[in-house]
């Protein structure tokens, strides 16, 4: 990579609500041994899970309503509003519900819309579960996800097809890396700015990437393509806040370079 083309992060995104939306921000605050804000702070019960909101333990994926089974989700568009906590699910353009996250209520109403429109395509009783500081991530630890643009467009030489970023749902999405660089990483520091990232796992994909988050359609095989081009189903790191601060979309991402002795 040339010294005069640094990295840099292309976008941010976050995922209040267990595969629902990706919503872009603009900037945000990362703390140590967290997520992003929000990042999953929801998540959608499919039938009973004996998930516990006053001792909240990590859980797999598929207790909950997740786009690896669920693709119809991504026709939903929903937004959450941090100051309300509402969540809004618009169809078509049109608002179909609203709820406070945070009421007994609020939830309900949601549940409701997922009880009623979704009946045959979900296991039981939808649920709205959360505990304060839980994020129902896909791994136990409280991480930032990555994703290399690079490595995308290297899948898409791959495929012979267009593939979108967000099939991969990351927070961080990077410009400037060469193809597959991101699993150099590994055990390395990042940094942006004042704020220092530990890259600690190689992200294994899963089904969910195979679904288009604009039409909501099953319509590639990405972890087949990657295990039969490459021996493995991997795109993307997970890394651990070690040092927090601001981060924004632009910002240069580097790897901590270890002092001389």
């Amino acid at each position: 990579m040339s010294p005069t083309s640094p990295a840099q992060i292309a976008s941010l995104y976050r995922y209040p609500v267990k595969g629902l939306t990706p919503e872009p921000l603009p900037r945000v605050a990362l703390e140590v041994g967290q997520t992003l804000p929000a990042d999953r702070r929801y998540a959608i019960e499919n039938g009973p899970s004996g998930f516990d909101p006053a001792a909240p333990k990590w859980m797999p994926k598929p207790h909950f309503l997740m786009l690896m089974r669920d693709e119809w989700l991504a026709a939903l568009d929903t937004h959450f509003d941090d100051a309300s906590h509402v969540l809004t699910i618009r169809q078509s353009g049109a608002i179909t519900v609203q709820g406070d996250l945070e009421t007994m209520e609020g939830r309900a109403a949601i549940e409701r819309f997922f009880a009623t429109g979704f009946a045959g395509q979900i296991k039981g009783p939808p649920k709205v579960l959360s505990s304060q500081g839980h994020s129902f991530s896909d791994v136990a630890r409280k991480v930032v996800s990555i994703i290399n643009l690079g490595s995308v467009a290297a899948v898409e030489t791959m495929i012979e097809r267009p593939v979108h970023p967000l099939r991969f749902r990351a927070n961080l999405y990077v410009r400037g890396w060469p193809a597959w660089h991101e699993f150099d990483l590994l055990d390395q520091i990042l940094t942006i700015g004042e704020t220092r990232l530990k890259v600690v796992k190689r992200i294994v994909r899963c089904a969910a990437v195979n679904v288009d988050p604009e039409s909501a359609v099953r319509d590639l095989s990405i972890p087949q393509t990657l295990m039969r081009r490459l021996g493995h189903a991997d795109c993307g790191i997970y890394a651990e806040v070690i040092a927090g601060g601001s981060i924004a979309v632009g910002d240069t991402i580097a790897r901590e370079e270890l002092a001389s002795v």
